[in-house]
């Protein structure tokens, strides 16, 4: 009986009020005894709820508010104000009602985004379509997907093109239109064209998913504030307790002491933390920004130093070919092909480049033997029997291989035009040099001002390319230093160095190699789209779009959203310090105190629910 009362809380509260009502009426028609006795079930059907909580707690070792309330509810009964033990009890149960209607709109992004998860997939079986539950697709599967259709998988594109809306994932509101060998990602949805795709991840393992649970973790999560609020809760409760004890016995008046008990209840105080972090992170997902939780949220709002890589962060990530320089006696298309397929193996990203490069030349390339990557300096395979080194000067160095004054000199004017340069050689000479240029991020410039206008101090880029390359990037940005031909562990050294000089550094990158730098820095930042799965798992905040603009708004939310916290918790203390101030002085008794209470506890819910909207504007703009 009493878990079905608490189930139907709701129901509970509007009967509650009803017999509140009809106690009044009953009162003013005279009927004072029969009007006790509605007011009388009245509390005792809306404190059932109220007690069953304070149970629950009290088996986990807690004091909860609830555990106030019902020993007030009691002594009030007993010195038979009916009337003030029924109205507490029905405001303490609309006040749960509206906080758990107003939590429920602040998880709205969250919500929209599981509504959004595809639940069939249509599976080709050579001519056949077959419609399948969205769980029983597997890797390797052939899938078509029609104009309007959600995508239901993580996939890449074999057959047609379409425009395609990436909302749910990336934030993007523009449509993007794409074509054979494109990524598409599960719940984003096809709204003009047709697409025929190869599921490379299905199940937990889609990007999609895996947003929704890194949602599902950043909003359980909590900051310093609520962790701390969440221990003094469980110390106020039983000294709330023994000062109305003491309330007692200095005034005798037992009236006085049940009001201080029930004024005392910091519902607002405790609440008013995690709302604010569950609607700042709310915000950040509805906008393609992955915010893992309170704490990142806290800490994020205090950085004052950004640390860059450049290739896929400051820069676009997709770099192309603009140039093949010939050293020795060798074919072009020959050089292209070696490199290419030595390349294969790599992960980075001016590999890849050339890889492709030789694929639009419509050259084949084999898998490499003896391959071996040198992170942060490039590869080495044999290819034909053709020992091959691909990389920078230093890997060239350690090599033995010499790099004469007429490749040096135009390798130093490709990089001062912002080309990364890429040494080859073949059985220890040098054969040619790959240069490559990718493009400045559109609005790397904004996002920056932004952050700096919102307290950045310093901006820094650590990048393994070379030092001219990097130099002309930190130029056109205007950075405050940078640190070219760096590896991993550089990287990582150089994060440490402004930690100890007293900077709260973000390190923002999207490949491999900046892994332990980000997972080094104060706030680890991945570009999400374009990143490696462990530079996402890495990472403390995930940008799903690519777009720095959504690294200015996470910087700014996080901010708000502390501000916002700062806001609650001041309001919660501002109205328990006036409440015990009146009740002690005479001024607030027990259903206007309560009344008052739940004003507050709704205040600092919906004080939190304008981050639900921040930003809107300037991320539209953006779009």
């Amino acid at each position: 009986m009493i878990k079905w009362i608490h189930k139907y809380k709701n129901r509970v509260t509007a009967l509650s009020g009803i017999l509140i009502a009809l106690g009044f009426i009953l009162k003013t028609l005279g009927y004072a005894a029969v009007a006790d006795y509605a007011l009388i079930l009245a509390t005792l059907i809306a404190v059932v709820p109220i007690m069953y909580k304070a149970y629950l707690a009290l088996r986990m070792k807690a004091f909860s508010i609830e555990l106030l309330v019902t020993i007030a509810v009691i002594g009030a009964l007993f010195i038979r104000e009916y009337t003030e033990s029924s109205v507490v009890t029905f405001l303490f149960l609309f006040g749960d009602f509206l906080e758990a209607r107003t939590l429920e709109k602040t998880r709205s992004s969250l919500r929209s985004l599981i509504d959004m998860a595809p639940q069939e997939a249509i599976v080709l079986h050579g001519t056949d379509q077959v419609v399948v539950p969205v769980e029983e697709v597997a890797v390797g599967d052939r899938l078509f997907i029609k104009p309007g259709g959600k995508i239901p998988v993580d996939g890449i594109i074999v057959k047609g093109q379409a425009a395609i809306n990436e909302a749910a994932v990336t934030g993007e509101a523009i449509p993007a239109n794409k074509s054979v060998d494109a990524k598409v990602f599960s719940g984003t949805l096809v709204d003009e064209g047709y697409i025929e795709m190869i599921a490379e991840k299905v199940g937990d393992d889609t990007t999609f998913a895996k947003i929704i649970e890194l949602v599902e973790e950043a909003q359980e999560s909590k900051s310093k504030a609520e962790r701390f609020l969440d221990a003094f809760a469980n110390f106020y409760t039983p000294a709330i307790v023994v000062l109305s004890v003491v309330v007692y016995v200095w005034t005798r008046d037992l009236h006085l002491a049940i009001t201080f008990l029930v004024i005392a209840c910091p519902g607002a105080l405790v609440i008013g933390a995690p709302v604010s972090n569950v609607a700042g992170i709310g915000n950040g997902a509805k906008y393609g920004v992955l915010v893992k939780g309170g704490e990142v949220m806290d800490r994020f709002s205090k950085v004052d130093t950004l640390v860059f890589d450049k290739t896929g962060t400051l820069t676009k990530g997709k770099p192309e070919v603009t140039d093949i320089h010939i050293v020795s006696a060798i074919d072009r298309q020959e050089l292209l092909q070696l490199t290419a397929s030595a390349e294969r193996i790599s992960e980075h990203h001016l590999g890849q480049t050339i890889v492709k490069y030789a694929h639009q030349h419509g050259l084949d390339t084999a898998a490499p033997k003896d391959a071996e990557v040198i992170k942060g300096h490039g590869l080495k395979a044999t290819i034909d029997n053709r020992h091959l080194v691909a990389g920078n000067r230093k890997l060239m160095a350690k090599s033995g291989i010499s790099i004469n004054e007429a490749a040096e000199s135009y390798a130093v004017a490709r990089e001062k035009t912002g080309n990364t340069v890429v040494f080859a050689a073949i059985n220890g000479k040098l054969a040619g040099l790959f240069s490559i240029a990718d493009q400045i991020r559109e609005d790397a410039p904004q996002a920056l001002a932004e952050m700096r206008r919102n307290g950045i101090k310093q901006i820094i880029m650590l990048t393994g390319d070379n030092r001219h390359t990097a130099q002309a990037v930190a130029e056109q940005l205007g950075l405050d230093a940078f640190h070219a031909e760096l590896l991993p562990e550089d990287k990582v050294r150089f994060v440490k160095q402004l930690q100890a000089d007293g900077a709260v550094v973000a390190m923002a990158g999207d490949g491999i190699n900046d892994a332990p730098a980000i997972a080094t820095a104060d706030i680890g930042l991945a570009m999400g789209e374009g990143g490696t799965d462990i530079s996402m798992e890495t990472a403390d905040v995930v940008l799903m779009a690519d777009k720095l603009m959504q690294f200015s708004h996470a910087y700014s939310l996080s901010k708000a959203t502390m501000r916002n916290m700062k806001q609650n918790i001041a309001i919660a203390v501002a109205v328990v310090i006036f409440l015990l101030a009146g009740v002690l002085l005479g001024s607030v008794h027990l259903a206007s105190g309560m009344f008052i209470h739940e004003a507050s506890i709704l205040a600092v819910i919906l004080n939190a629910m304008r981050l639900i909207g921040f930003g809107r504007k300037n991320t539209v703009a953006s779009n």
